[in-house]
């Protein structure tokens, strides 16, 4: 049995009735069967369901934004974006989709000789709670335009959300049992990666599960794809424009109540501009108002659980333990929900301590002062993730080298936060993870690149 419970109120949402192992097989064979035909299906009639599916997200939009808000607390200006970016992701793929499947003649001296892009069967998703909506159908919007099939393993609180993304695609006109959420315990996983029907597999998530489902897809010697944590940093030069990277710090580390892997989490300051950045950075905190997320007036929502915003608070106090000092926030609230305030560390050290080392999924901000811009870049780069990072100066030059050349990660963007676009490849190096979503990569990712020639 599966439970939602909203977050903001601590009341029961709904419950969900977990699969049985009979109705589980039945479904996996079921899905197999109608991949077996979806497969044959034309670009075009992929296009149409997906430009459906877009069409319908936009007109019930209100609807899906309550959802996510019910059951993890996304405040409601940022459910009906996530709702409006599924859409754009739907149309993106089905306008693009063709020609980036499309095969690839090259000339090796024969009659015929191309790459081509085939379906490779169902692909299990093992998606999270966070973004409950735009992590599901950035992932299933790509392969089914490759003519693969889904079987999506949600959160175990987000299930509302799952069952509701499922209706949408039988409303769109995708045949049944192409899409499925599966309403199934975490036990089940590694049965549902060797089972030879599930072609790869997709993840998004910690890297400890990360790790868990690499080493069963590749018992499997299937392809998995991982999208974990990370502790992006933001590097901000003495040259920065500081009207200019504030609110977009502030933006990178609030979003979704700070619980997102691309979201600002260390902020790498240059002495020279370190106490101008701290005050601003702290006031623009300070504004940012918590509580019901239904309310227009409320920025933050609460935290997707009570044991993630324990686990949060621990890792703040252990890091003021070890150094930090807290300038705003870091105090529990009192009353329902699992709300945690706008919180901001300064004179963090550059290692040693939760908020250097590792990943503060909430709403705290950690800003360590360096010397100059090799230090930055060597702070920058000093954790073992890799996803999203960013620049801050107004050298363009300048922030280009540091972006292309010095920051691992996956992502670097100069003088804005970091984000997902349908159009770029979105993924992560070293324990972030492998593997891309989105733009071309993506697509590409788990379909079978195949060779043809004819003499």
């Amino acid at each position: 049995m599966f439970t939602s419970t909203n977050p903001a109120t601590d009341k029961l949402v709904q419950t969900y009735p977990a699969l049985t192992p009979a109705e589980l097989e039945a479904q996996l064979e079921s899905t197999y069967v109608a991949w077996r035909q979806w497969r044959k299906s034309s670009f075009d009639q992929r296009a149409q369901m997906l430009r459906s599916l877009a069409a319908l997200l936009r007109a019930q939009r209100e609807t899906h934004a309550r959802v996510m808000s019910d059951e993890m607390g996304k405040v409601r200006a940022e459910a009906l974006a996530e709702v409006d970016k599924c859409a754009w992701v739907c149309e993106y793929y089905a306008e693009q989709g063709p020609a980036m499947l499309a095969d690839e003649p090259v000339d090796v001296g024969m009659t015929e000789s191309l790459i081509t892009y085939r379906p490779i069967g169902p692909v299990l998703a093992i998606m999270p709670w966070n973004f409950p909506y735009w992590q599901a159908l950035r992932f299933a919007a790509p392969y089914l335009m490759a003519g693969n099939a889904v079987l999506l393993k949600h959160a175990p609180r987000t299930m509302g959300c799952a069952m509701q993304i499922q209706s949408l695609f039988a409303q769109a006109g995708l045949p049944k049992d192409v899409f499925c959420s599966l309403l199934v315990e975490e036990a089940e996983v590694p049965k549902l990666i060797a089972d030879d029907r599930i072609a790869a597999v997709s993840m998004t998530g910690s890297e400890a599960g990360g790790r868990a489902i690499g080493q069963m897809a590749g018992r499997a010697l299937k392809k998995a794809v991982l999208e974990l944590g990370g502790s992006d940093p933001y590097i901000i030069l003495e040259d920065a424009d500081l009207s200019l990277a504030v609110p977009a710090c502030v933006q990178a580390r609030m979003l979704n109540a700070g619980q997102s892997c691309i979201a600002a989490k260390r902020f790498v300051v240059h002495q020279d501009v370190h106490a101008e950045f701290s005050e601003a950075l702290i006031e623009a905190m300070r504004a940012r108002r918590f509580g019901d997320p239904q309310d227009p007036a409320v920025h933050l929502g609460p935290m997707a659980r009570h044991d993630l915003r324990t686990g949060l608070h621990q890792q703040v106090q252990s890091s003021v333990e070890k150094g930090a000092k807290i300038a705003l926030g870091g105090q529990l609230p009192q009353g329902p929900g699992s709300f945690y305030p706008p919180t901001v560390l300064l004179d963090v050290p550059t290692a040693g301590l939760p908020a250097a080392d590792e990943e503060l999924f909430g709403p705290v901000a950690s800003v360590i002062r360096v010397r100059d811009e090799a230090e930055a870049i060597a702070v920058a780069n000093r954790t073992r993730f890799g996803l999203g990072a960013a620049v801050f100066t107004q050298d363009l030059e300048r922030g280009r080298r540091i972006a292309t050349h010095e920051i691992e990660s996956g992502a670097c963007f100069v003088n804005d936060f970091v984000r997902s676009d349908p159009r770029l490849p979105f993924g992560g190096v070293k324990a972030s993870g492998h593997g891309r979503e989105l733009g071309l990569a993506g697509i590409r990712e788990l379909v079978n690149v195949k060779t043809v020639c004819v003499r």
